[in-house]
């Protein structure tokens, strides 16, 4: 069994920091969590409410290099793509060896910025929980945050495969569901899922205060189905300017796509073409009924995947991006090493995706694989 995360050190106690410590003093109240933010108030407040250790505002604190540096299982960088290169250079000038992560919404240019200044950069492995509210900062940080919701993970063939196995274990266990993606892969999925909905939300919003000046009622019937398809448009204007530049080709690319969709809402009304119309409608509720209303993986049909391969560089991110593609979830994951260079992948998957897929795509890989159903009582986490 691989260790257990228990040591970390949080960088930055906005939204997503602080409610990343929160969530582990709740599920995992034996780890110790070190903060640190230029906020003295942000520090103040996670040590009022219980979710950190200790904290200090300057990045060369003593004490927290002191924590950093011996016995510091991961770092998680929980701050604006601008801060993360002054972070590396300090994680790299103090020779930290363990885990480094972050909770950005692009990947690109942290990567990049990762290759070029760590002297490990192996142990960098992007993440990114898709996960948010409307309120920002730490006053909008709670602890079931991250509940049912996606933490994806971007590991590369250098990603050591113990290194995934732990961030899943510990972000798994804080109820958030673990996606492989490949770092180009995941900047263009954001792009349309996460970061056009974002413009398009304030889009509206700018639409609605345009004509509220000449329809005072207008501001005041924007309830219901408005709030909800507008409510990240409440975000952090400074944080989402960094965002869209930071994926500027993928959001640009989906920007005009989305241009060409409104158009033939557009164009169907001008020609007066109800039969384009309603097609348009229909396709759009048809996928959007297929969503799934929530993730309730059944215990009594979990799927244990057992996979003898090489241990070589790279695996683990090509066995874990097969998975996510066809739609798999994975539960769990351990790497049983039988020998220097051999090793038994075990997955624990819930009911969700196409398993004849996963299957014909890993043999068409190379992996042999092997299935055994589990009944609940035989998933069970044993702590060691």
């Amino acid at each position: 069994m691989t260790a257990s995360i228990r040591n970390i050190a949080v960088i930055g106690l906005g939204l997503i920091g602080a409610s990343f410590a929160a969530a582990c003093k709740v599920k995992l109240p034996d780890c110790h969590i070190v903060g640190q933010d230029v906020s003295e108030a942000s520090c103040a407040t996670a040590l009022d409410k219980g979710w950190v250790d200790a904290a200090c505002a300057a990045p060369d604190d003593p004490a927290f290099r002191d924590f950093v540096c011996h016995g510091c299982d991961l770092v998680v960088m929980a701050t604006p793509v601008g801060a993360m290169e002054g972070i590396l250079r300090i994680l790299d000038a103090w020779g930290f060896e363990g885990i480094i992560t972050d909770t950005a919404s692009t990947k690109a240019n942290i990567s990049i910025q990762a290759s070029k200044l760590l002297s490990r950069p192996q142990n960098y492995v992007p993440g990114h929980p898709m996960a948010g509210s409307e309120r920002n900062g730490i006053e909008g940080a709670r602890p079931d945050l991250f509940q049912g919701a996606h933490w994806i993970l971007c590991p590369d063939p250098q990603t050591p495969a113990e290194h995934f196995q732990r961030l899943h274990e510990l972000f798994t266990s804080l109820g958030s569901r673990v996606i492989s993606l490949s770092r180009e892969a995941h900047d263009e999925a954001v792009a349309i899922v996460s970061h056009v909905p974002h413009v398009i939300a304030s889009a509206l919003v700018q639409l609605a205060c345009r004509h509220a000046d000449d329809q005072q009622a207008l501001l005041r019937l924007a309830a219901g189905g408005f709030k909800d398809s507008t409510r990240i448009a409440a975000g952090s204007p400074k944080l989402w300017c960094g965002i869209a530049f930071d994926n500027v080709s993928a959001l640009k690319a989906g920007l005009i796509e989305m241009q060409g969709i409104i158009s033939q809402f557009a164009d169907a009304l001008e020609a007066g073409d109800r039969e384009a119309l309603l097609a348009l409608f229909d396709q759009a509720a048809q996928a959007r009924r297929e969503l799934p209303m929530a993730w309730v993986p059944s215990t009594e049909k979990l799927l244990e995947v057992r996979i003898p391969l090489e241990d070589r560089k790279g695996v683990i991110a090509e066995v874990t991006g097969i998975a996510s593609q066809v739609g798999c979830n994975i539960q769990s994951i351990e790497i049983d090493h039988i020998t220097d260079d051999s090793a038994v992948l075990s997955l624990v998957l819930t009911d969700e995706g196409d398993i004849g897929q996963l299957s014909a795509q890993l043999i068409k890989a190379g992996f042999s694989v092997s299935f055994n159903p589990l009944g609940p009582k035989e998933y069970v986490h044993v702590d060691q």
